[in-house]
């Protein structure tokens, strides 16, 4: 494997791995601070009680974020160091905003939330987590408007060999980048539901506790429920953008090789193995393609065949990530839907087997969210900024195959020692339930 083929693995390796953390955060410190406020305004004990057990499992999933997330800057420098010097007055303002704004108020309000027990009021402490779940949500906006703008780059101007800003509001503007972090915040509160869901299971499969888990069973529920809606609605508006702005990445999600208007939607479609053309087509549903592209049922969607071969995207791993994440989003509906009714009922006892199904879906958020990025980056290629600079130049002309294996194992070695701990840690506490 060459230099930029090890690279790319690196890189997806990190990212794929840190962001197994970084999505429950987004969700759990909303639910945290929601049951702390309970506590804080109306004295419910339990709901303290609860604020705690779930506050230790987010402090241990923040903890090692923050571990595997700083090594992906350096790699920024390290192995695309053409990309940095390209891009950089670019990408690193927002880059620096994260870390200087976002990531500090969540740092400095996570210490506030941790050692303040006691120290300070009740309702204090309660805004302490309301912040740090605001920050922790504000950081990813600021990671993922820098990408909106590799996405659909706007604000910049060409001078001496790369790219500069010019104006910082229409990187602020991007709407790739607001859709990015809609969808990706979204999916992370539908994480944390699942997870609350999950473990809340897990307890009253066992008789544990029993009144405090369906309580936050049913809050899980309603989160992931709502969360799941909201997904689905700005998934949809996603696919607009992208079949505005990335034409070729639509028509590799849909598997759509030639160009027609009034395209329908193929439900039965498998890409061939060589990439080119489709092996099966059936079920089509006349005019759908054009309307969820363009809300207009006659307007026209590119295909494949109108972009040369070294412009398209990898198309089978790129409609295969689509559509198992389409299914799954569409299952979480379902399943979180079905939750929040029994709950509401106060049938859970009634259906055992449905909170052993909610015990064993608590990773197929994670999947559908790792599916997503798939399609967003996969999809982007051959570009590292889209239509500005291809990933084979962005790449560090210095570094060697061997250094890259050698980072490359090292990563993998200390990331799956960090998988391990964090899983044993969660399902330690998680085992424990609620102290008394």
């Amino acid at each position: 494997m060459d230099v930029l083929s090890l690279s790319r693995l690196q890189f997806a390796v990190t990212a794929m791995f840190h962001f197994l953390f970084v999505p429950l955060t987004l969700g759990l410190g909303w639910l945290v601070a929601w049951f702390e406020t309970r506590y804080a305004f109306a004295g419910d004990e339990d709901a303290l009680r609860l604020a705690r057990f779930w506050g230790k499992l987010f402090l241990i999933n923040f903890a090692l974020g923050v571990v595997t997330g700083i090594t992906l800057e350096f790699q920024l420098g390290m192995n695309w160091a053409e990309y940095s010097k390209y891009v950089g007055d670019v990408f690193g303002a927002p880059l620096a905003i994260e870390g200087l704004a976002a990531f500090f108020l969540e740092s400095t309000f996570i210490g506030v939330w941790v050692f303040g027990w006691g120290r300070i009021s009740k309702k204090a402490h309660a805004g302490a987590m309301w912040i740090v779940a605001f920050a922790t949500n504000m950081s990813a906006l600021w990671i993922l408007l820098a990408n909106g703008w590799m996405q659909r780059p706007v604000g910049y101007v060409l001078r001496n060999g790369r790219a500069e800003m010019t104006d910082f509001g229409a990187l602020l503007a991007n709407p790739y980048g607001w859709l990015e972090f809609f969808h990706t915040v979204f999916a992370g509160w539908v994480i944390a539901g699942f997870f609350v869901m999950g473990v809340s299971a897990w307890h009253l499969l066992r008789k544990n506790q029993e009144s405090l888990f369906k309580r936050s069973f049913g809050a899980g529920a309603v989160f992931a429920l709502a969360s799941s809606l909201l997904v689905a609605g700005v998934g949809d508006l996603s696919g607009v953008n992208t079949a505005k702005y990335q034409p070729a990445k639509f028509a590799a999600m849909e598997s759509l090789w030639e160009t027609q208007k009034g395209a329908p939607m193929t439900l039965l479609v498998l890409p061939r193995l060589n990439g080119e053309g489709n092996a099966v087509e059936a079920l089509k549903v006349p005019y759908a393609l054009s309307l969820m592209a363009f809300r207009d049922p006659h307007a026209e969607v590119k295909g494949l065949n109108d972009f040369l071969p070294a412009d398209r995207p990898p198309v089978l791993p790129v409609f295969l990530s689509f559509r198992l994440m389409v299914g799954l989003g569409v299952l979480f509906i379902l399943l979180s839907g079905v939750a929040a009714w029994l709950w509401y009922k106060e049938r859970l006892d009634a259906y055992p087997l449905f909170l052993k199904v909610m015990l064993f879906a608590i990773p197929l958020p994670y999947i559908a969210i790792q599916l997503g990025w798939l399609v967003t980056e996969l999809g982007r290629q051959p570009w590292a900024v889209y239509g500005l600079m291809r990933t084979a130049d962005a790449v560090s002309r210095t570094v060697t195959p061997g250094q890259v294996w050698l980072s490359l194992g090292g990563f993998t070695l200390f990331y799956t020692a960090l998988g391990v701990i964090d899983v044993w840690l969660l399902a330690k506490y998680a085992r424990k339930g609620v102290e008394a």
